[in-house]
């Protein structure tokens, strides 16, 4: 069913990883003009820098499968354990690249995009946690038959 509360969670990690992430900038290079949004991490040369995109859309195209799986909440369970580990990774690598940044002796401001994994893998866990009730109450009420 589409209005479950995991459901909300879901929609809600698909806009902000998909939607909010074209909006939000990533950081601010030290010289102030320059500001840095995912998409344009694809026109660099490093590999890692155009997984950050790639991760974004991964992540949001996960989020809007796992909604249309309500019939199968072990499999929305699963997928949205993967989303996770995919948020955790895309964290990873925009701290990673975040501080190999060229010119970084000065201080560049970091951007609320920065925290756009952070927030999505908090809606996920409180999806995962909506399923898992929702899985042990189909359960209680196979055993009462």
């Amino acid at each position: 069913m589409i209005q479950r509360i995991q459901s909300v969670y879901l929609f809600l990690a698909f806009l902000l990883a998909s939607v909010l992430v074209l909006f939000v900038n990533l950081w601010k290079q030290s010289n102030g003009e320059t500001v840095v949004y995912a998409l344009d991490l694809l026109a660099e040369n490093s590999i890692l820098s155009k997984c950050v995109p790639v991760l974004f859309f991964i992540s949001a195209l996960l989020s809007l499968i796992t909604i249309f799986l309500y019939k199968n909440r072990q499999l929305q369970f699963v997928l949205c354990r993967i989303n996770i580990l995919t948020n955790f990774f895309l964290l990873g690598i925009l701290l990673y690249v975040s501080l190999k940044l060229s010119g970084e002796t000065a201080v560049s401001e970091k951007g609320i995009g920065m925290f756009i994994p952070i927030i999505v893998i908090l809606l996920l866990v409180l999806a995962n946690k909506a399923i898992k009730k929702d899985e042990d109450l189909v359960k209680s009420v196979d055993r009462l038959r």
